[in-house]
């Protein structure tokens, strides 16, 4: 690209629209007539006027498209009420209209006939936020009776056009050579008015928004969020369970739930105790799925699972938290916390002294449950959703209170509880390789995003392959670790090779099965059930499997370009390096025959990482919700344009699209029903060919 480019791509990324404007012609006389924009503006909301200085809200101006035997006379004008005030938002004095605004530009006909066509680029806020710089197109055509040209002598101003042009100005001293050149640029009135929309193959026709379009064909997103939610919920849920069998949490449960049925005569109440304690226990971790919220925010959740650094140091963390469950430290938080608390709920009664004990039981199992969370947190937070943090820490938290509650109504059952043993640091050394093999999913993003190709898909299956065979070595007994228990015999002395219990001999079956399981992987078979945590296919240097999807191209413009040439639909996904459930889809959906062949022999395939790290050539400017961006790298601009064109910004995204960038179905996203996608692609091919 040559220049610094500039992004005038109009992005409802938020389909509400405040202003709605109307656009008619208004004859003057034979040789004059006027266009006139007519905006009804919701209550609340104003459109900037046309006289606005430089870095502030958008600026109304019109563009000229075609422009054919007419030109402007003087610039687009503002009727109507228009208020003045100083904006603390833009630190400068704007000028507006609420309600009705009204925009005029007078023509001049140049010609018999004539033919204009164009569009009014105009900006309107309320007082919370602003909407993208929107348009409202038009299109006249007309006879008329040609205005006489200019004399010398007459006093004719020409205002400075949008492209930069000086002023140019005929007064009784201009001689006939320049009034010549004057008229000369008059003639050329395509050329004024504001920088021309880019063509079709430079951000033109195939970045124009279709979300409306979608709209028709069924477009709903919903259900995939709820449906994302859920497994979020069931993913904090089986968190606290497992936080519930380490040396931390298991011994305090039968403590806490005899000191309720001790403390009062009233079995009533001690189980109604018990439930309030459950409950204290639910909003202590629902808060801190809250705060997590709060300090990052939607955006910044929805950029950690694509952010490289952020994953390194997700990497880091995980390891951290695997070498705890390992025996090498304890991850504790300071003693005089929980000794505070303690005292706190010592000196106190009623609810507060239940819900100051819950929070102990916080502090004290830090060290037990604060790597489980820890992961729980970084992997929620990796969904791009603004609830995720709260949703999974909901899950576990209920988890964590259940069985208060349960022994506390039903005392029986504390009798039938597995004494305290060293099964529970085996969950935590499990719970270690388990961090272990997750934080090499962190550094494989890390990796992909920056192109350092130092875990490719082989290398990253190879190690889980040894992870998960340790683990079976460690549960079937030949691998120890600091804090497993010795075994005595009747005399005292340790016994050199102890028994493996059943529980962990089918625990140990199962590690080493997974780890034979992923073996074929390493020639290129397709590993349905890692495919969400290993890296792509593409990054596998020696493969024998055939039936795969390749992208053939990973650039927008020139995919639609070659689509286009060869008559062709499109099929546009978008993914990222981070995205789970795109490698589920295309281990789980793609692999399939006929999903296959219909996208190998009939779409052409355009795959675009919206975390790829890549830089642009040079940065693009974009206006996206009223503010100016900086597009740096190749991946910012793809998901530039799956927000802007298509109103969305989860991975991963399908939407087919003819050869002009319009849509022909309603877009899919993470489904693993063969026959819903096959169905996708059909209905999209049909009406590709009934269009064209």
């Amino acid at each position: 690209m040559a220049g610094l480019l500039l992004l005038t791509i109009t992005c409802w990324a938020q389909m509400h629209n405040p202003v709605k404007f109307s656009v008619t012609q208004k004859s003057l006389s034979d040789s004059e007539f006027e266009i006139i924009f007519t905006g009804t503006i919701e209550e609340g909301w104003h459109v900037y006027s046309t006289d606005i200085a430089e870095g502030g809200p958008t600026v109304a101006e019109i563009t000229f498209e075609e422009n054919r035997g007419a030109k402007p006379v003087g610039k687009l004008t503002a009727r109507g009420k228009v208020e003045s005030k100083f904006d603390e938002m833009f630190d400068m004095q704007v000028t507006f209209m609420e309600g009705t605004a009204v925009f005029v530009q007078k023509m001049a006909v140049t010609e018999p006939s004539y033919e204009v066509k164009g569009y009014l680029t105009y900006g309107a806020c309320n007082d919370a936020n602003c909407i993208p710089p929107s348009t409202a197109d038009f299109s006249f055509t007309g006879t008329g009776k040609p205005a006489a040209a200019p004399k010398a002598a007459d006093k004719v101003e020409e205002k400075k056009d949008d492209a930069g042009k000086e002023d140019a100005t005929v007064t009784p001293e201009t001689t006939e050579a320049e009034v010549e050149d004057i008229a000369a640029m008059e003639a050329g009135t395509d050329t004024i008015a504001a920088p021309a929309k880019p063509e079709a193959s430079s951000f033109g026709d195939f970045w124009a928004p279709v979300i409306d379009e979608l709209t028709m064909f069924g477009e709903n997103a919903s259900g995939a969020a709820g449906q994302a939610w859920w497994s979020i919920f069931l993913m904090g849920f089986a968190g606290g369970l497992l936080a519930l069998l380490t040396p931390c949490v298991w011994p305090i449960i039968p403590m806490t739930v005899s000191f309720f049925l001790k403390r009062s005569s009233d079995k009533k109440k001690g189980i109604r105790d018990a439930f309030t304690y459950g409950i204290s226990i639910v909003v202590i971790y629902v808060v801190l799925g809250l705060v997590i919220t709060g300090l990052f925010g939607a955006s910044a959740l929805n950029a950690l699972s694509t952010n490289a650094i952020f994953n390194i140091f997700f990497c880091l963390m995980l390891l951290v938290f695997a070498a705890s469950f390992f025996g090498g430290f304890e991850i504790t938080l300071p003693a005089s916390w929980s000794n505070a608390v303690d005292s706190k709920a010592e000196s106190t009664t009623g609810l507060l002294s239940i819900f100051l004990m819950a929070f102990t039981l916080a502090l004290v199992s830090f060290s037990c449950t604060g790597p489980i969370i820890g992961f729980l947190l970084v992997e929620v937070s990796t969904s791009g959703s603004i609830l995720a943090p709260t949703v999974g820490m909901l899950g576990f938290a209920i988890a964590l209170a259940l069985p208060f509650t349960l022994f506390a109504m039903f005392p029986a059952w504390l009798k039938t509880m597995p004494k305290s043993g060293n099964w529970m640091n085996c969950v935590k050394v499990c719970l270690g390789f388990l961090e272990l093999a997750f934080a090499l999913k962190f550094l494989s993003v890390a990796d992909l995003a920056y192109g350092w190709h130092i875990l490719d898909r082989e290398v990253f299956i190879s190690l889980w392959i040894i992870i998960f065979a340790l683990l079976g070595a460690y549960l079937i007994g030949w691998l120890r670790f600091p804090h497993d228990e010795d075994e005595y015999d009747d005399e005292g002395n340790v016994i050199a090779h102890p028994r493996t219990s059943v529980p962990r001999f089918f625990m140990a079956l199962l590690a080493f099965a997974f780890a034979v399981y992923m073996v074929p992987g390493l020639w290129g078979a397709p590993l349905k059930a890692v495919s969400a945590f290993a890296p792509p296919m593409n990054t596998q240097d020696f493969n024998l499997y055939g039936n795969e999807v390749h992208a053939r191209f990973t650039d927008y413009e020139e995919g639609m370009e070659y689509a286009r040439k060869h008559g062709k639909p499109v099929m546009l996904d978008f993914t990222g390096y981070g995205c789970v459930n795109c490698r589920k889809m295309e281990a789980a959906v793609w692999t399939d025959q006929k999903v296959a062949d219909l996208i190998n022999k009939d779409y052409v395939l355009i795959t675009l990482y919206v975390d790829e790290k890549t830089p642009l050539t040079e940065p693009m400017k974009v206006t996206e919700n009223g503010d100016e961006r900086t597009l740096r790298t190749v991946g910012d601009k793809w998901s530039y344009l799956q927000r802007c064109k298509f109103g969305a910004n989860a991975q991963p995204f399908y939407v087919l699209l003819d050869n002009g960038g319009h849509p022909l179905n309603k877009s899919y996203s993470y489904d693993e029903d063969i026959d819903r996608y096959v169905e996708f692609l059909s209905t999209g091919l049909k009406n590709y060919k009934e269009n064209k």
